[in-house]
């Protein structure tokens, strides 16, 4: 069996964003990989976790990708406020075409376009992807499970952190698909009578209240936080409220844009004139959502930036399926040349996490050794881009860890989904459904 073939059969995928299958980037051809480990979510802690842990596993899934795309340079990006924790790593990249890039503290590190240019100088063209500069990208995780994939070992586990108002803020391997309940309670519980979480980050994830909600292959971790937190009615308000807010009060002060990390960057992208947008209906709203195309959806602008308290990335979100659904791509200039204050205006992450009011959960969420035994999991079949994978298996029937359970539908872009507990299949439908015995 290939490597390729391995890594495929072993349910690989992006680990740090929307869950790209990570076989067909290992397809492509590369002059850089770089290893993702900027993680720059406020109090999020997994990559660390996972490379001062496993620094061998890292490395050596980064070799086999460059191998494997013939890239001839590595590059590890990691924060070097964490300097004095890389000696492990530091001893894994000696004698390797591998280089550790130290990176600043501030939001978003992590963001692709921002590394490939740290790393690289290389500047991704408008809504363009990292391989258009000859770069492929991954996170640490990724690189860690290439590395297992190649052992014949699927994933069936996700490194997680479990932040904010719990007991003991933690890192945890958990198996995918184990309830947020279970974790949660494996960090010592909740600090608070009614809680919700932000699954994946505060600045980029998703809000839920539903504890019964499986981690997936690309969840990073849940932040835990009180329903009186300022954040959780921030992010539960309607969006067609959010809207309605910023047409009767944005006063154009622009600062959401000077801010924005992609027109730092040299990106057109301008969010204060897609707040425009909000006063028009049946026409002219086009012309100003075109200003949101080249938008990363961070979320600095409107959890940072706004002195008004307004939510300009979700009039971005909005123009950008307006503009998606008139299938209207970016027409503005190609060219593409860093603001000269842009290594200026950097948001440091401490300011960050102080603005958004979360600073007494800003504390280390160390790896902690679980024995976790989940009464049952939730594995959906479409936990990564492309097409739901299809199910193989049938309610009733007995499956063991690794077992296949949900395969790539033809030769469409996906990923398989592997069973992460022995047990049996309590259901089949858009998730599967397992039982211990």
């Amino acid at each position: 069996m290939s490597d390729a073939d391995k890594i495929r059969n072993a349910g690989v995928v992006g680990c740090g964003g929307a869950g790209f299958p990570a076989h067909v980037k290992a397809a492509s051809k590369a002059e850089f990989v770089i290893g993702n480990g900027a993680e720059c979510e406020p109090l999020l802690h997994k990559d660390l976790e996972l490379i001062t842990r496993e620094p061998d596993a890292v490395v050596q899934g980064m070799k086999f990708l460059m191998g494997s795309t013939g890239a001839k340079k590595g590059i590890l990006g990691v924060k070097k406020k964490y300097e004095e924790k890389l000696g492990p790593l530091q001893s894994a990249i000696g004698g390797t075409p591998i280089e550790l890039k130290l990176l600043g503290d501030y939001y978003p590190t992590g963001d692709e376009y921002i590394l490939v240019y740290e790393a690289t100088k290389k500047l991704i063209p408008p809504q363009g992807i990292p391989l258009d500069v000859g770069v492929v990208v991954n996170n640490v995780e990724t690189l860690r499970n290439l590395h297992y994939a190649l052992q014949g070992i699927p994933v069936t586990t996700k490194f997680i952190s479990v932040a904010g108002a719990v007991k003991r803020p933690s890192t945890f391997a958990v198996p995918i698909g184990i309830s947020f309940a279970d974790v949660i309670a494996a960090a010592g519980g909740a600090t608070a009578p009614e809680y919700a979480v932000f699954v994946s980050g505060i600045m980029m994830g998703k809000l839920s209240a539903d504890m019964s909600l499986p981690v997936t292959k690309t969840c990073a971790g849940l932040v835990v936080l009180p329903v009186t937190h300022r954040l959780i009615a921030r992010k539960s308000l309607p969006e067609h409220s959010m809207h309605r807010i910023g047409k009767s009060a944005c006063d154009q002060c622009s600062y959401c844009t000077e801010f924005c990390p992609r027109y730092l960057l040299g990106y057109d992208v301008q969010p204060h004139k897609v707040m425009r947008s909000l006063s028009f209906t049946s026409s002219g709203a086009e012309v100003w959502n075109q200003w949101a195309q080249l938008c990363c959806s961070c979320g600095l602008c409107t959890l940072y930036a706004c002195p008004e308290d307004l939510y300009p990335k979700e009039a971005c979100d909005k123009a950008k399926v307006d503009l998606k659904a008139k299938g209207m791509r970016w027409e503005g200039s190609r060219e593409v040349k860093p603001h000269p204050i842009y290594d200026g205006r950097h948001v440091p992450l401490s300011q960050l996490i102080g603005k958004l009011g979360v600073k007494e959960y800003d504390v280390p969420a160390h790896y902690h050794e679980a024995a976790f035994s989940p009464t049952r999991v939730r594995l959906p079949l479409q936990q990564h881009i492309g097409a739901p994978a299809a199910a193989v298996v049938r309610a009733g029937q007995t499956v063991r860890r690794g077992d296949v359970i949900g395969e790539i539908p033809g030769s469409v872009l996906g990923a398989r989904i592997h069973a992460s507990i022995d047990g049996v299949v309590e259901s089949v439908g858009d998730e599967v459904v397992i039982g211990q015995k």
